[in-house]
C-alpha cells in the first residue's frame, strides 16, 4: 500500500465515523421528542432503538457479502446510498406526523450505518500493524465522539426547546435536519467514488475469504461478539433514556436543558477517547477495558440511590468509561485473526449491535412501571460481562 493512499483513505473512512456519531446523538433526542409530541410511551418510544439497531443485526451479512465479494468501498458506497435514502425518509414521516413511518425511515437509514460499521471497522483496524488496531480505531471513533455532541445540541435546540402544541414547527424541524444529513451524505458518497483506495485484506491473491463456522474455533472471538451485543445493549439503553432520567431525578429540569447535559455526557464520551487512546497505545487494552468496564457496573448500581444534580453527573461519568468499549472489544475480538476471516468476523460484530434494538424497549417497559431509575439498574450485569470479557474473556488460547 503506498502510504499516501492510506492516509487519504484514513481520512475518508474517518468521515464516517463522524456521520454516524451525528445520526445516533440525533436519535438519543428523538425518544423524548416523540414521547412530547406524537404521544408515545417510553417502552414504545424503545422501538425507535429497536428499529434502528434491528438494521444492523439484518444488513450485516449481507455487507459483509458485498465486501467478500466486491471490496470494502463497495461496502461503504453501498451504506451512504441506504443513510441517504433513509434520511429523505423522513420528508413524508414528518408531513404525515406519522411514527410507524418514522420507524421505517430510521431502519432503511440504519441499514446504511450497519454497512458502513461493517466495512469501516474493520477496514481501520488493518489499516496497518495488529499491535496499534486499537489505538487506530479509537482515534477514529474519537470523530464518532464529535458527531454524537452535535446531535443532542441540534435536536434539543431545534426540537426539544418547541412546546407540546407545536407540532407542525416541530415536524418541519426534524425534516430541515435530516434533508441537510441527506446532502452531505450524497456528497460523501460522491468522494469515496471518485477516489481510489487500497483494499487491504484482498492485496494476497491467494487468501480465499473463511467461512463462519471457522469463526468459532476463536475462543476470544466468539466471547468478544457476546461482549459487544451486552455492551452495546448498556450504552444504547444509557443514551436512549439519558434525558428522561435527567428530569425525573433533577426536579425542575426541562426537556431542552436535559439534552444539553446528554451533550455535556456526549463530549465526556469524547474526552473518554481522547485520553485513552493514547493509553491505549501504551498499556494493556484488555486491561483498561476491564476497569473502565468495572467502573461503570459500579456507577449504575449508585444511579439509583442518587438524586439532583449529582445523579445526572455521575450519569455523564458512566459515558466517560463507555468511551473506549465498543472499539476496544472490536479490536481485541479480531487479534490473531487470519485475514481471510476479517470480513465474516466483523459481521458478526456488527450483527451484536442488536443488542442496542433489545435493551431499550426493556428499559422503557421497566421505566413505564416503576420509574428510569429502576430501568438503569439493568445496565450492571452488562458492564460487568464486558469487564470480565476484558480481564479474562479477551485473552488468547
Amino acid at each position: 500500500m503506498e502510504q499516501k493512499n492510506v492516509k487519504v483513505a484514513f481520512v475518508l473512512v474517518t468521515s464516517l465515523f463522524l456521520l454516524w456519531g451525528l445520526s445516533y446523538g440525533l436519535l438519543d433526542v428523538m425518544n423524548k421528542n416523540f414521547q412530547t409530541h406524537l404521544g408515545v410511551t417510553k417502552a414504545n418510544s424503545g422501538l425507535l432503538q429497536a428499529a434502528y439497531f434491528g438494521a444492523y443485526f439484518i444488513i450485516a451479512i449481507p455487507a459483509s457479502m458485498i465486501a467478500r465479494k466486491f471490496s470494502y468501498k463497495a461496502g461503504i458506497i453501498t451504506g451512504l446510498l441506504l443513510y441517504a435514502v433513509g434520511a429523505l425518509m423522513i420528508i413524508p414521516a414528518s408531513n404525515s406526523a406519522n411514527f410507524s413511518l418514522f420507524l421505517l425511515a430510521f431502519f432503511i437509514l440504519a441499514c446504511g450505518l450497519g454497512s458502513l460499521e461493517t466495512n469501516a471497522n474493520p477496514y481501520i483496524t488493518k489499516l496497518g500493524s495488529d499491535e496499534k488496531a486499537s489505538f487506530r480505531i479509537n482515534l477514529a471513533q474519537s470523530f464518532n465522539g464529535v458527531g454524537q455532541f452535535v446531535g443532542p445540541i441540534i435536536g434539543g435546540t431545534l426540537f426539544l426547546s418547541l412546546s407540546h402544541g407545536d407540532l407542525n414547527a416541530n415536524m418541519k424541524n426534524v425534516q430541515m435536519v435530516y434533508v441537510g444529513i441527506a446532502a452531505v451524505v450524497l456528497f460523501i458518497m460522491l468522494l469515496f467514488i471518485l477516489v481510489k483506495m487500497p483494499d487491504v485484506v484482498n492485496e494476497d491473491a491467494e487468501q480465499k475469504d473463511g467461512s463462519y463456522a471457522e469463526l468459532f474455533e476463536y475462543r476470544h472471538f466468539k466471547i468478544g461478539v457476546v461482549a459487544q451485543f451486552l455492551y452495546v445493549a448498556a450504552q444504547v439503553g444509557a443514551g436512549a433514556f439519558f434525558i428522561n432520567y435527567a428530569v425525573e431525578k433533577w426536579q425542575g429540569l426541562s426537556d431542552a436543558v436535559a439534552a444539553g447535559y446528554l451533550s455535556a455526557a456526549l463530549v465526556a464520551f469524547m474526552i473518554g477517547r481522547v485520553v485513552s487512546t493514547p493509553l491505549l497505545a501504551k498499556f494493556s487494552p484488555n486491561k483498561m477495558l476491564g476497569f473502565y468496564a468495572l467502573a461503570n457496573t459500579l456507577i449504575s448500581l449508585v444511579l439509583f440511590v442518587l438524586s439532583g444534580s449529582v445523579a445526572v453527573f455521575a450519569l455523564i461519568g458512566l459515558f466517560f468509561f463507555m468511551s473506549i468499549s465498543f472499539p476496544t472489544i472490536f479490536a481485541l475480538s479480531l487479534i490473531n485473526m487470519p485475514q481471510r476471516l476479517v470480513k465474516p468476523a466483523s459481521s458478526l460484530l456488527v450483527m451484536s449491535i442488536v443488542g442496542g434494538a433489545i435493551m431499550p424497549f426493556v428499559m422503557g417497559k421497566v421505566a413505564d412501571l416503576a420509574g428510569t431509575p429502576a430501568a438503569f439498574l439493568l445496565l450492571a450485569p452488562c458492564f460487568l460481562f464486558v469487564a470480565w470479557y476484558g480481564f479474562k474473556g479477551s485473552k488468547l488460547h
